[in-house]
């Protein structure tokens, strides 16, 4: 076991089968999405930058997506909270994963890099 199954596999349910998920859908957008343990949870990078991290909110204990450069992400259900930069999108682990919205978020932080409008390092 690899320090991202630990990551995974030590979370209970439901939070264990969403970020798997989540995982997935993510790594499904783009041949070049890289996944690795940074800061302790699951990032996820394209080409030498990072675009975005799963976490889990300490006080709901919902995950949530966390978009590096989500400021320039614009969607009615992101929040910024007191971030400057990024934005994060929250999910009940007790209803479906809103599978048509994160894969829209995943899609439009990816163009950001793949447009330029993002510098990457490759």
């Amino acid at each position: 076991m690899d320090n991202s199954d630990h990551y995974y596999l030590s979370k209970e349910e439901p939070i264990q089968g969403c970020i798997l998920a989540l995982k997935e859908i993510i790594m499904q957008q783009d041949n070049e999405v890289v996944h690795a343990i940074k800061w302790g949870i699951p990032s996820f990078s394209f080409r030498g930058k990072n675009f975005c991290f799963i976490s889990i909110d300490k006080k709901t204990k919902w995950p949530y997506l966390l978009f590096h450069e989500g400021l320039l992400l614009q969607h009615p259900e992101l929040e910024q909270k007191d971030r400057k930069l990024m934005k994060s999108f929250s999910m009940n682990p007790n209803e479906d994963l809103p599978l048509e919205t994160i894969e829209l978020l995943i899609n439009s932080a990816l163009d950001l890099y793949k447009s330029g409008q993002v510098k990457t390092k490759k």
